[in-house]
């Protein structure tokens, strides 16, 4: 019953997002504008307002965020490794990098909010406030060392900077830790307002991800895509398990970071990818197949938690 009731609804949203794409009750132009809503408007909104309702947000969660942090730096150089002994290209290289690391984070908020209830909630927005930034130079600092561009090390700094003043997930954790330590309380009207929005928020974020998801390019690259998923959902957990150990985590800080570490690909890999000439077809099969698979990994994740 746990897994019928946590996971079931992501899935069937992200399910239902594929169908209405494949009856064409949604199209491309449909799917970038919702897409482009959530990811610069809503979940941002969310994750402000979760954060920033939570008291004393900012010594809440360092075990779970030093677990994550340290997790993603070993994965992060497990993927270097792999790029040299299974023979990917320098042009899939970057895309290949992000898909053992990067993590789905509205799959995470949805299955968190159902299996943890706010508490997990606002733990998780604490952690990715953490992590996205660090993830984003890991990717941007593999991508350009292999896009086969001569940039000098002002740009390398430019762009990279970039990425992260101009990522909204990063404000909106950062605005709320902000809020939460200083003022703590919304008043009821804004309250409510932030509460309406966050209702649209995760089911057309997980429409948004079923509709672009597409098998066209699976079969030219499963191999490689097939190494990354098994990195990102077998080997991730595994190391995020022993740190979440190591640092003695407390178990609502367990729980969330073992479902972190299962969570499915992300597709923001897709936008770096195509930015810093990378191979986006090898992303786009890298999030399908991951996506799949990823209901098997946070299966095994909420039993054993």
């Amino acid at each position: 019953m746990m897994i019928l009731n946590n996971l079931f609804p992501v899935f069937a949203l992200i399910g239902l997002g594929a169908l209405l794409k494949h009856i064409h009750m949604t199209g491309e132009r449909f799917l970038k504008s919702s897409d482009r809503l959530v990811y610069f408007i809503f979940f941002p909104v969310m994750l402000f307002w979760k954060i920033g309702s939570t008291p004393s947000v900012d010594n809440s969660a360092t075990d779970l965020i030093s677990a994550a942090i340290c997790a993603a730096a070993i994965v992060y150089l497990i993927s270097a490794v792999c790029l040299k002994l299974f023979n990917v290209s320098n042009f899939a290289a970057g895309s290949y990098s992000q898909c053992c690391y990067r993590s789905n984070t509205y799959v995470g908020m949805a299955v968190i909010l159902n299996a943890l209830g706010e508490a997990g909630v606002s733990q998780y927005g604490i952690l990715i406030g953490f992590i996205i930034p660090i993830v984003n130079v890991l990717a941007v600092s593999t991508l350009i060392w292999y896009s086969g561009q001569a940039i000098d090390t002002r740009e390398r700094l430019r762009i990279t900077l970039r990425a992260l003043v101009s990522n909204p997930l990063i404000i909106g954790c950062l605005a709320g830790m902000a809020y939460s330590r200083f003022i703590g309380e919304f008043p009821v009207f804004l309250d409510n307002t932030f509460r309406l929005a966050a209702m649209v928020t995760l089911p057309l974020a997980l429409l948004s991800i079923g509709g672009t998801l597409t098998l066209k390019n699976l079969k030219n690259h499963m191999g490689h895509a097939f190494l990354g998923s098994a990195i990102k959902l077998l080997v991730l957990p595994v190391v995020g398990w022993f740190f979440l150990k190591a640092f003695d985590a407390s178990p609502l800080s367990f729980q969330v970071g073992m479902l972190f570490f299962s969570l499915p690909t992300s597709p923001a890999i897709i936008v770096l990818s195509s930015q810093l000439n990378s191979d986006t077809e090898f992303a786009s099969a890298a999030i399908v197949l991951s996506t799949l698979v990823s209901f098997f990994s946070m299966r095994v994740e909420l039993v054993t938690c």
